[in-house]
């Protein structure tokens, strides 16, 4: 046993472990509305969105954060515009942005020669190489993400359960939409050091999947989400390094391991039981 558990003597694997559990909870609070709005594929649009900003700021020297953020506010911005003035319907919208957006950073990552090395930490992510600083940033976008999700709360809630009632009670579902869509951006960016661009959604989406096939209520969904995704972090990271692999898609693969797990086990449970938690969990979901 405690050769299994070797590795986290090291420091720098230690700093990567708080990283990751910082990462699950900001994937769980945010996976948990993108579970119930339906909002995967914005997500993983908005993860292939960031590769521009991510390519050009490592080209030009300056921190891929930056460029990462910056090209995940111009695909969010994108979105609303061709909505709006494009007529074009929601999933149609992300998905020329998505295209285009990965198209770009492909085209630039191809034009360097010397992107041998970064690419795989762009796309995959590299935890273990995550610095103090990351860890201070996280911590703040975790703190940020919590606190946004307690205010609007309510809004959020309006917004999945009925949007028109949601504007006759006077709670803005237009602007609760804006806001939800900056939580995924910030989340997605802050995530992406960990496990990269290609794989964040699986960190967003896994944890909250597991959670939800036995929390009945949102923030107790989210707290249980934010344990599955420091357990795939503790997972992954020990099997990458017993097994040689890749950290950001180990711990990836975890995560979504643990959602198919997750909803096995309750399968198999006794029906009656499922039944009545399944009519109870209707009821009190959205509260």
């Amino acid at each position: 046993m405690s050769l299994l558990f070797e590795p986290f003597a090291l420091a720098f694997v230690q700093r990567a472990l708080i990283v990751g559990a910082l990462v699950a909870v900001i994937c769980a609070v945010v996976g948990t509305w993108v579970v119930l709005r339906g909002m995967a594929f914005l997500g993983e649009a908005m993860a292939h969105g960031m590769l521009p900003g991510i390519a050009a700021a490592t080209l030009l020297g300056i921190p891929p954060v930056f460029g990462a953020a910056v090209s995940a506010a111009a695909m969010s911005a994108g979105i609303g515009m061709l909505q709006r003035r494009g007529r074009l319907s929601a999933d149609t919208s992300i998905g020329l942005l998505f295209v285009a957006s990965l198209a770009l950073g492909v085209i630039i990552i191809s034009a360097s020669r010397s992107f041998a090395t970064d690419v795989t930490a762009i796309l995959f992510g590299d935890i273990l190489a995550t610095t103090v600083d990351d860890l201070v940033m996280l911590a703040v976008v975790a703190a940020v993400t919590l606190a946004v999700a307690m205010v609007g709360h309510r809004s959020f809630v309006a917004l999945t359960v009925d949007p028109r009632q949601a504007r006759m009670l006077g709670l803005h579902p237009r602007s609760a939409q804006v806001v939800l869509v900056g939580l995924i951006t910030l989340a997605v960016v802050a995530a992406y050091q960990a496990v990269g661009s290609l794989l964040v959604v699986g960190m967003l989406l896994g944890p909250a999947v597991a959670a939800g096939c036995w929390a009945r209520r949102i923030p107790s969904t989210m707290a249980l989400a934010a344990l599955f995704g420091a357990a795939a972090v503790v997972v992954g990271m020990l099997l990458s390094w017993h097994l040689e692999t890749a950290a950001g898609a180990t711990i990836a693969l975890a995560a979504i391991l643990g959602a198919a797990g997750s909803s096995l086990v309750r399968q198999l449970l006794p029906r009656g039981v499922d039944r009545r938690e399944k009519s109870e969990n209707n009821a009190e979901r959205l509260v």
